[in-house]
């Protein structure tokens, strides 16, 4: 998964030199370097060093704002040339119904330069709608509705819960988890049990429990009981409006608002990773749970005891996430090494098999409901794969930006976030449908780490979430126009 880095480009995830901010690293850690360095230097040059820092640093604001800018401008050509190409689609179509009804006529001409004109502007209409085949009308429409503010740092996940009850959970590496109501938009539950960046979150299947992964070694089982008084005092039928807003800094607590509850104390500490555990998912039924960790491990715990059933080994470098499948006993684990693999545990003997199809880290693998699996990588790509077939995948998606985690919506639609701050939405044939609007500054500012769908049974006004290591989670109205005609 991507690392804390402003201005990364499409090219490869590069960050700033000195001490790195991963998922493993506090601000506690970061101040021991810190002052673990401060005697090693000689005053004058550490004057040095600070003065070069600094002109390093205006340097990078300033191609930093100059990326900006090309990117937006970038974006504005795009959304012009879909719109071009749409009118000229339909003027090739008129061209032809006059050319059918006054044949004779331009056959008389056809050796003129008018006549050249014509058929060069065709040729080019006909090119031009090739290269942007890929830029089809949005089928669907999307639309921004609400915001959850107050993680104090990037927010590395977020999971829509599962049940009845409207809540959404983010993990953040400001070393909480935090649950949501997601009308209302104010935080309801902090969980504050972890000494180390929170990377993961997921609800259990059917009981009101979290489980959470994080940079401390360890993953925790919680109780997160939101009552319905709970989201009545909450609720807010107010709608994000299109302003302009600042940083927001809520001096620690996760909300503005009189501050949410605060739980400390997990149920089950599920231990024996020796690195950050950077992902953990629920099997089927949640009686077991499946941890991946930067020590190329991933383990299979008892939720109930939080005993280690299992230690999965084969991946040749620290593994990315992990995903288990919604009805059967099957787990995939995606690698820094290029692979993801599926392991299968319906029978006594269990079973690996592995996809190999990226040529970078693979960063995010999941399932979906018609048994396929759709990988994303740093590679800039995402491919669809059936499970009977590892050999070579159904589809694959070029994209511009290395990809973080995706997700899978109900009806088969692929949301992509992406290193460049968008979120794309495709099919599982690898067609797009559409680009979450970024415009009125109603989206992300930095990277978007994750996304996650919710349930249209859940009666909630937003079924798409994206967070962001702008500290900041929005919620969507993604809905296809089909849909919205009827």
């Amino acid at each position: 998964m991507p690392q804390d880095g402003v201005g990364s480009k499409s090219g490869g995830k590069k960050r700033s030199g000195g001490v790195p901010r991963v998922r493993s690293h506090t601000d506690a850690e970061l101040q021991y370097y810190r002052d673990q360095d401060h005697d090693v230097l000689p005053p004058h040059l550490r004057v040095r060093l600070h003065d070069l820092f600094l002109q390093i640093e205006k340097e990078f604001e300033v191609l930093y704002t100059d990326n900006l800018a090309l990117q937006e401008k970038v974006d504005s050509l795009t959304e012009r040339l879909e719109r071009e190409s749409v009118a000229g689609e339909r003027v090739t179509g008129t061209e032809e119904t006059d050319g059918a009804s006054t044949k004779g006529g331009i056959k008389a001409k056809s050796g003129g330069p008018s006549s050249q004109k014509v058929k060069a502007a065709n040729k080019l209409r006909v090119q031009t709608s090739k290269i942007v085949s890929s830029f089809k009308n949005d089928s669907v429409s999307c639309r921004m509705v609400k915001e959850y503010v107050g993680h104090r740092d990037g927010v590395w996940d977020v999971a829509v819960s599962r049940g009845g009850t409207p809540v959404i959970a983010t993990a953040s590496a400001d070393q909480t988890a935090c649950v949501w109501g997601i009308d209302g938009g104010k935080n309801l539950l902090q969980y504050t049990g972890h000494s180390g960046s929170v990377n993961s979150v997921k609800f259990h299947p059917s009981k009101d429990l979290i489980l959470t992964s994080s940079g401390d070694h360890t993953a925790h089982i919680w109780q997160a009981v939101i009552t319905p008084d709970q989201l009545r005092v909450h609720s807010s039928e107010d709608e994000v409006d299109g302003s302009d807003r600042e940083d927001e800094d809520d001096g620690g607590r996760c909300d503005g608002a009189g501050g949410p509850a605060t739980l400390r104390t997990p149920l089950r500490e599920l231990m024996g990773h020796t690195s950050v555990v950077i992902a953990a998912d629920w099997l089927p039924g949640g009686d077991q749970a499946i941890t991946a960790a930067w020590d190329r491990t991933a383990n299979l715990y008892d939720a109930h005891t939080g005993d280690l059933l299992s230690q999965l080994i084969g991946h040749d470098q620290e593994l990315t996430h992990c995903c288990s499948h919604p009805t059967q006993r099957l787990v995939v684990t995606a690698s820094k090494d290029t692979t993801f693999r599926l392991w299968d545990f319906r029978e006594t003997i269990h079973s690996v098999s592995v996809f190999q199809g990226h040529t970078e880290s693979v960063t995010s693998v999941c399932f979906t409901r018609e048994d396929k699996v759709v990988s994303g990588s740093d590679d800039r790509s995402v491919k669809v794969w059936d499970v009977k077939n590892m050999r070579s995948p159904l589809a694959t998606i070029r994209l511009d930006s290395p990809v973080n985690r995706l997700a899978v919506s109900p009806t088969n639609v692929i949301a992509i976030p992406h290193d460049n701050r968008h979120v794309r939405l495709y099919d599982l044939a690898g067609s797009r449908l559409a680009r979450l609007p970024r415009s009125n500054r109603q989206c992300h500012r930095r990277m978007v780490c994750s996304v996650a769908w919710g349930d249209d049974s859940l009666g909630a006004r937003c079924n798409l979430f994206t967070a962001g290591f702008d500290r900041v989670v929005y919620g969507w109205s993604v809905h296809s126009d089909k849909e919205g005609k009827d």
